[in-house]
C-alpha cells in the first residue's frame, strides 16, 4: 500500500504560468480521479477532526470554494458532521457574512451565509492549499463572526516557501504535505 506521502506526491501536479505568467497551479484532479489516494486523503484529513482516540470533535465542517468543497463534503461524512460552504461573492442566495483578502496573484471576497452556524458549533476548516494564508485567514474571521468556534484547519498542500503558516500563527494547522 502507497503511504500517503506518495499518494499526495503522485496526485498533485504541477500547472505552470496558471491562472497567470509566475503562478504554479498545484492540479489536485489526478489524485481526485485515485479512488484508493483520494479515500487515504479523506481519512486524514478528517483525523484533523478528531480527539486522540478518533472521536469526532466538531459539529461542522467548512469548505472553501471551489477545492475545498470536493475534499471538504466527505469529511463531514466521515466525521458525522455538517458541511458549510464558503463561497466567493455573490454566489450564496440568503444574508451572508464576507469577508475580502489578498491572494497570491490579486485580491478576492468569500461568503457564507450569517445563519450557517449555531453558535458554540466547533468547526474544521477544509482546503487544498495553504499558500499565503489569506484565503483561510479570511474564512475563519467570517466563522467567528457567526459565533462559531474554528478547532483547526487542515489543508492538502502547504507551500512553505510563502508565509500561510506566519499567517496563521497561533491557529492550529494540519497539512498533510509540505513543499
Amino acid at each position: 500500500m502507497r503511504s500517503l506521502e506518495q499518494v499526495l506526491k503522485d496526485g498533485i501536479r504541477d500547472i505552470p504560468d496558471y491562472p497567470q505568467p509566475g503562478v504554479v497551479f498545484k492540479d489536485i484532479t489526478p489524485l481526485l480521479a485515485d479512488h484508493d489516494g483520494f479515500a487515504l486523503v479523506v481519512q486524514a484529513l478528517a483525523a484533523a477532526g478528531t480527539d486522540d482516540d478518533g472521536n469526532p470533535v466538531v459539529d461542522k465542517v467548512v469548505g472553501i470554494e471551489a477545492r475545498g468543497f470536493i475534499l471538504a463534503a466527505p469529511v463531514a461524512l466521515a466525521l458525522g458532521a455538517g458541511f458549510v460552504p464558503v463561497r466567493k461573492q455573490g454566489k450564496l442566495p440568503a444574508a451572508t457574512y464576507e469577508e475580502s483578502y489578498a491572494l497570491e496573484y490579486g485580491e478576492a471576497t468569500i461568503e457564507v451565509h450569517q445563519d450557517a452556524f449555531a453558535p458554540g458549533d466547533r468547526v474544521l476548516v477544509i482546503d487544498d492549499v495553504l499558500a499565503t494564508g489569506g484565503t483561510v485567514e479570511a474564512c475563519l474571521r467570517l466563522i467567528r463572526r457567526c459565533g462559531a468556534e474554528v478547532t483547526g484547519t487542515a489543508v492538502l498542500l502547504e507551500l512553505s516557501f510563502l508565509p500561510g503558516r506566519e499567517r496563521l500563527a497561533g491557529e492550529q494547522v494540519t497539512s498533510l504535505l509540505t513543499v
